[in-house]
């Protein structure tokens, strides 16, 4: 058997019908651009995250970057992150010019561990991003703590979690603003690149509604230079087609990942995925902790499993950011999860078959 670690196809035929619709009705109007289905979605992610603002851009990477630039943040400032995350987390911050400074994560979730933030605040400390990884939040309510206490924003990189929750607010509102990635894999994904922010001050969601195109508020006079990150109206009536499916999707995911935590409780060489009582994992990944991780990954091959490596090097090794001093052995547990996380098929098309034989060929390599 052939199962793909995710298969987009099986989604499209579910919903062709509804997208074809969505995509013509552009087509006829030939309204490409920061079109009326821009603002509709807006509209409805705000809602849907409980948040007064929405607002769209060209990917979760320029979400980062505009919220950054919405709180002005810019070179001489530090912004804390995590090690364990794609690149765009601590990409964004330095191409606003600020410097990456990380934090470990937790062994269990893979977030930021609150219990090391304090140590790496400072007066240069102009922002702080957890990661809301493999989607599932971090622990909001210590970092948020601290923040507040230290008086620094929170921009949560929710990339991976759009619907998840922690202790009943949605990922996204929990910060005073929140980063979305609409790429195609994410459990809401575009046909294309593109990326949302939501805000509870709308204050600000308006200074990045102006960011996003050039800066300019009314067109052709910039108060701001901005850059050029607009969400095209072909993505936004696919995404608005594909919105009132979230939660069903989420939640096939969340029964597949339970098939999976039942099939590998009883091979000790395999550590689940752990769910915070007080969250809603909406598994944009399932990822386990295994010895021999790359002897594992060979086997999948072999057996034709699906899967992927999220990350295999963590950003304070990567060569971009040699110049931070950051060494080996200073994330020892971000060091840890890149050398034995790998990620497994969780999508709510899935069959029963497919997801047995992949529980079974896990399985079946540790014994």
């Amino acid at each position: 058997m052939k199962v793909p670690l995710l298969d987009l196809k099986a989604q499209y035929r579910t919903i062709r019908d509804e997208v074809r619709a969505a995509v013509d009705e552009v087509l006829e109007s030939q309204h490409f651009i920061l079109g009326p289905q821009v603002a509709k979605l807006e509209s409805k992610v705000a809602t849907y995250c409980d948040v007064p603002a929405a607002v769209g851009c060209a990917s979760g990477t320029d979400a980062l970057y505009l919220a950054l630039r919405a709180l002005n943040v810019g070179r001489g400032d530090e912004v804390v992150t995590v090690p364990y995350t794609f690149f765009a987390t601590a990409g964004a911050i330095a191409n606003v010019g600020a410097r990456p400074v990380f934090v470990d994560i937790e062994p269990d979730t893979f977030n930021m561990d609150p219990a090391k933030l304090d140590h790496v605040i400072t007066p240069r400390t102009k922002a702080i991003i957890p990661v809301h990884l493999f989607g599932q939040c971090a622990d909001m309510l210590r970092i948020e703590a601290i923040a507040a206490t230290a008086r620094i924003p929170v921009v949560e990189d929710a990339a991976q979690a759009i619907g998840a929750t922690c202790h009943g607010k949605k990922a996204g509102a929990m910060g005073v603003i929140g980063c979305f990635s609409f790429f195609p894999s994410k459990n809401l994904g575009g046909f294309g690149d593109g990326g949302m922010v939501v805000s509870t001050d709308v204050a600000l969601a308006e200074k990045m509604r102006i960011l996003r195109v050039h800066g300019s508020q009314p067109k052709y006079f910039h108060a701001l230079v901005g850059v050029n990150s607009r969400l095209d109206t072909l993505q936004a009536a696919v995404l608005l087609a594909k919105l009132s499916h979230l939660d069903k999707w989420s939640e096939g995911r969340r029964k597949v990942a339970a098939f999976y935590d039942r099939a590998f409780a009883d091979t000790a060489q395999i550590v689940r995925p752990v769910t915070r009582p007080a969250n809603t994992h909406i598994y944009n990944q399932y990822t386990i902790r295994v010895p021999d991780r790359d002897g594992l990954v060979k086997h999948l091959e072999a057996k034709g499993v699906g899967h992927a490596l999220y990350y295999p090097l963590p950003l304070h090794l990567q060569k971009c950011f040699a110049s931070l001093g950051y060494g080996e052995g200073d994330f020892p547990e971000s060091e840890r999860a890149a050398r034995e996380t790998i990620s497994l098929p969780v999508y709510p098309e899935l069959s029963p078959e497919a997801r047995s034989y992949v529980a079974e060929t896990v399985r079946s390599y540790f014994r």
